[in-house]
């Protein structure tokens, strides 16, 4: 395995912790299956390899089975997916891709159909937390372990 770009741990003491207790807190509303699809599939969207190995092990590991991770990058197209799941499917690749088309109200409304108010903002939380911490990898070329 080669070395991080960067080593983010010495270079900024303080700031992994402080993330760490963010994605944590972000964590504790969503169901722990949904929300490794979530993070599944935004790591997918990043081209985020370290991310993608974590959180599909924790997606194992959590209950998930192999068919149905098979099959994420095509929710749309699989049977697979509940609607609670594809609505925060969605909604995850509309916070990922905002720069496209930002986050429509259509977007919003269809995942408020599924999620109460606390469980929509934790969700929410939880897809802004796995994109930082994309950014953060791919930025230091963190790589799963081989």
């Amino acid at each position: 395995m080669t070395a991080p770009r960067i080593d983010l741990d010495t270079a900024a003491p303080g700031v992994y912790p402080a993330m760490a207790a963010f994605d944590t807190a972000a964590r504790a509303g969503v169901d722990p299956v949904l929300g490794e699809l979530v993070r599944i599939r935004a790591s997918q969207l990043n081209g985020c390899a370290f991310c993608l190995d974590m959180h599909t092990r924790a997606a194992l590991k959590a209950g998930e089975g192999q068919h149905r991770l098979d099959a994420l990058a095509a929710w749309r197209e699989s049977p697979l997916f509940t609607g609670a799941e594809r609505a925060a499917l969605d909604l995850t690749e509309s916070m990922t891709l905002i720069a496209g088309s930002g986050v429509s109200e259509e977007v919003v409304a269809a995942a408020a159909e599924h999620f109460d108010e606390a469980a929509l903002a934790a969700l929410v939380w939880v897809i802004a937390a796995v994109n930082t911490w994309n950014r953060v990898a791919v930025a230091a070329a963190l790589r799963p372990p081989g």
